[in-house]
């Protein structure tokens, strides 16, 4: 089943946020001239976030189930300019068997795919 691409745009200030929530206040995700001293193109969105915004993706595909397992490599850096934001997509397939649901999910940012081999598993919410 192919499921309805979900968009999300990120900006700085939801980096400074995720940042200030994980605690992870890595330089690379806020000043850009850090991030360009280590070879980056500039400040880039925390992989943990990119992933955390598949998982919502998945949440509003099924509102309500249990996620089983989640999990992607990070295989391309989202650059977040300084003004504005950028867009990332998420897109799926889902197929069923023994009561779970696997997602098999695509995210890119302008064309290029941002996590590799990212990939859902959810169970459906128990009926008392």
């Amino acid at each position: 089943m192919t499921l309805e691409p979900q968009a999300y745009t990120i900006t700085r200030a939801d980096l400074v946020a995720y940042a200030e929530a994980s605690g992870d206040h890595n330089p690379i995700h806020q000043d850009d001239a850090v991030a360009e001293s280590v070879g980056l193109p500039g400040v880039i969105a925390h992989g943990m976030y990119t992933m955390a915004l598949a998982a919502r993706a998945v949440s509003t595909w099924f509102p309500g189930c249990e996620v089983a397992s989640l999990g992607c490599k990070f295989t391309n850096p989202v650059v977040v300019p300084a003004e504005g934001g950028v867009d990332i997509e998420v897109a799926g397939e889902a197929s069923e068997e023994d009561g779970l649901t696997t997602v098999r999910l695509t995210v890119t940012c302008e064309g290029q795919k941002v996590l590799g081999m990212p990939k859902a598993v959810v169970r459906a919410p128990a009926h008392d």
